[in-house]
């Protein structure tokens, strides 16, 4: 049954606040400047009346129908929709990081700047680098300020021809669009027939008017670029830069680094790796690490430990400047520093084994039914093909990931990357059991037996959610955003 609006429960007179009596003298409110006749309201605004109780009601059954990490598996590949301990939840609400101001003197500060001072070298020291920033508040924000450190620093440099940024076609989306957005033109590389960067292609684009490539490792089809070395001398020898998209950071924190790789800039995503809340806008968080070569054009202000306590700093001129209004996320990156600080460097190494462990174990159980086109082998995530399904009952990866809805877990990521024909990526993490994981791979595998027989309730899936299937490209062509 669909839940109505508030407006729809709407009954004149009812009401679920109560105002206490007012303490201020009556005709206040006439010193204060009136507002423009073209700007004041003409009618009384549509607002709905409803009881306590009814408002209440209304979002405990919305609540109920909300799927997330907490009460049910969301193998979202590539977005890394890990478990949120309730410890890192309850130091964010804690009173005396919640009731803080960035505008305070930062004496009265120092515990809130010390997390991030502490967050930061933890940061660097994960991934290889040697400084960062907290500013960006999302992974995209993140790609967004360090390629416009990348475009400072050829500038600075005398090199602002370097126009160009190389992105291989199975990148993530938002690697083009960031790229863009900073003015650089995007130019694919393609992949060989190991799901892996094309060595000659990548080196038949690099040229003095390169920038830098763009990479993800493991790449978005779970695969370790076991080339990433020679990648990497390929693109410093034509003088560009290497930037990391840590993304699949998950698979390889605390086994191996960016920096060793030979990166020379890389975002993090704090709500994917760092077990802080992700998904429906927000909040999220976007840290931006480097190397020496792009430390000072960092956002500005910086945070330095002196023998006083923490200050801020400003002078860098090579700064890009300030990415964020005051310091970025504060509760998520607290969130993050709570769980490095918990899981210390063995546990830290102990998440991104099991995240392989438990996706390589799916991947085995999975393999001889929905073909994995690039081996079963993989790191924290892999793509399957429902390509079979389809050719043989009409099964596309749409309707399997629908049918999964019924069965009480969140969809993979569907038909991305475009490599792999009806592709549906599967990311387990390494928060899920081995009883959780066998029951999705059963699922998956009942399903696929289902195709034989009944393939026309796959294609009419879900049909115990609130509505059922949405015609997905009217929504995105012709949103109805307004009531």
């Amino acid at each position: 049954m669909s839940e109505p609006l508030l407006i729809d429960l709407s009954k004149a007179g009812r009401k679920a606040y109560c105002f206490p009596p007012l303490d201020l003298p009556r005709g206040f409110d006439q010193a204060l400047p009136s507002l423009p006749e073209s700007l004041s309201r003409q009618k009384s605004a549509r607002l709905p009346e409803v009881a306590e109780l009814d408002v209440v009601r209304h979002f405990t059954r919305l609540s109920n129908m909300v799927h997330g990490v907490d009460n049910g598996m969301y193998p979202l590949g590539s977005c890394t929709m890990k478990y949120n301990p309730k410890l890192s939840e309850h130091i964010a609400g804690m009173s005396e990081f919640t009731q803080i101001h960035p505008l305070q003197d930062v004496s009265t500060s120092q515990g809130c700047l010390s997390v991030m001072y502490n967050l930061i070298e933890d940061l660097s020291s994960i991934t290889g680098m040697s400084w960062g920033t907290l500013q960006p508040c999302a992974g995209a924000h993140g790609e967004y300020t360090g390629l416009k450190m990348i475009r400072s620093y050829f500038v600075k440099n005398g090199q602002s021809q370097r126009t160009k940024v190389l992105i291989p076609i199975s990148a993530h989306g938002t690697n083009p669009a960031s790229a863009a957005v900073n003015g650089f033109d995007v130019v694919p590389i393609a992949s060989d027939e190991q799901g892996m960067v094309d060595l000659e292609d990548l080196a038949s684009k690099l040229d003095e008017t390169t920038a830098a490539l763009m990479l993800t490792n493991p790449n978005t089809l779970g695969l370790f670029e076991k080339h990433i070395l020679k990648i990497s001398a390929m693109v410093h020898a034509s003088g560009a830069l290497l930037y990391y998209d840590g993304a699949n950071l998950n698979a390889i924190m605390g086994m191996a680094t960016p920096g060793d790789m030979g990166f020379d800039v890389i975002h993090l995503n704090l709500h994917k790796t760092f077990s802080t809340p992700h998904g429906g806008g927000g909040p999220g968080s976007g840290p931006v690490m480097c190397n020496d070569t792009l430390r000072p054009f960092l956002p500005k202000p910086d945070i330095e430990l002196t023998d006083s306590g923490y200050v801020y700093r400003w002078d860098d001129e090579d700064s890009i400047g300030k990415v964020s209004m005051f310091w970025g996320n504060f509760l998520v990156l607290l969130r993050a520093y709570v769980y490095i600080l918990r899981m210390g460097s063995e546990g830290i190494r102990a998440a991104a084994r099991h995240a392989v462990l438990n996706a390589n174990y799916v991947a085995a159980r999975l393999a001889s039914t929905f073909p994995i086109p690039y081996g079963k082998r993989c790191m924290h995530e892999f793509v399957l093909s429902c390509a079979t399904l389809k050719e043989q009952y009409g099964v596309s990866a749409q309707d399997v990931a629908k049918a999964l809805i019924d069965e009480g877990y969140h969809p993979p990521t569907m038909y991305f990357p475009s490599l792999v024909g009806e592709a549906l990526m599967i990311e387990p993490t390494e928060s899920e059991s081995l009883e959780t994981l066998d029951r999705f791979v059963d699922t998956l595998l009942a399903i696929a037996e289902r195709a034989k027989t009944d393939s026309e309730s796959l294609r009419t899936a879900p049909h115990t959610t609130v509505v059922g299937r949405l015609d997905e490209v009217r929504a995105v062509k012709q949103p109805d955003l307004r009531y």
